[in-house]
């Protein structure tokens, strides 16, 4: 799988979240993901933060993100988050309408190792997950189709700190484990670290996620009665 490069050299790479608020259709025509995709870009020269894979579906969306210093990520995502919901309304003509996102964007960090390959894999066959198309690589609304197709505009798309299996297509194409799926959704709804437990256990140290290891709901306690 390509020897993985230091995390720290360059910054922790994230998955990235959010939905449409009530989970409303937000993407119903080509329109409105060329109109995603464009603010993508925008966000880019914004905040320069390497994009390394994306998936947009009807409803959410997924990025895999790179961030070059502490705060590029929250910048970023501010940014795309704004003027994506602004020219959403403004193309809709629904100004004043409403939140058109459930809040703010989940994320979690990401080791660069072989769980890198498995949170991209899962970011880009979502769209065959929910199956809207018969092969990950034909969901147009993607970086996996974006590089099957070997589009300039992907040239917007960062290399892989990773090197990417030579069935990586393939590959993705496969189902993934529910273990595998489990293991990943778990850090998407607790913001939890996604890696080998060494790299876990620092990583929250570092970002003081200690909270998202914790196990949740009230702590059993022997409390005495009050008298």
């Amino acid at each position: 799988m390509g020897r993985p490069l230091r995390a720290a050299a360059g910054g922790i790479i994230y998955h990235v979240l959010n939905r449409a608020n009530g989970r409303q259709v937000m993407f119903e025509t080509p329109q409105d993901y060329q109109l995603w995709e464009n603010v993508l870009l925008e966000a880019q020269i914004q905040v320069p933060v390497r994009i390394l894979a994306y998936c947009v579906m009807p409803n959410h969306w997924h990025l895999v993100l790179w961030p070059r210093k502490d705060g590029d990520l929250s910048r970023f995502m501010a940014w795309l988050t704004l003027t994506h919901t602004q020219r959403w309304h403004a193309q809709h003509q629904s100004v004043g309408s409403g939140h058109l996102y459930q809040g703010r964007y989940k994320s979690f960090p990401v080791q660069t190792d072989e769980h890198f390959l498995t949170v991209c894999r899962y970011v880009e066959r979502n769209a065959l997950r929910a199956k809207l198309v018969k092969r990950a690589e034909s969901w147009q609304w993607s970086s996996l189709w974006r590089r099957t197709h070997g589009l300039k505009q992907s040239d917007w798309l960062t290399d892989w700190p990773v090197a990417r299996p030579r069935q990586y297509t393939k590959w993705t194409n496969e189902p993934q484990t529910e273990e595998e799926l489990e293991s990943v959704r778990q850090c998407v709804q607790r913001g939890r670290p996604f890696g080998k437990e060494i790299w876990v256990q620092r990583t929250t140290r570092r970002l003081n996620l200690e909270s998202t290891l914790r196990p949740r709901g009230r702590p059993k306690g022997n409390a005495k009665k009050a008298v």
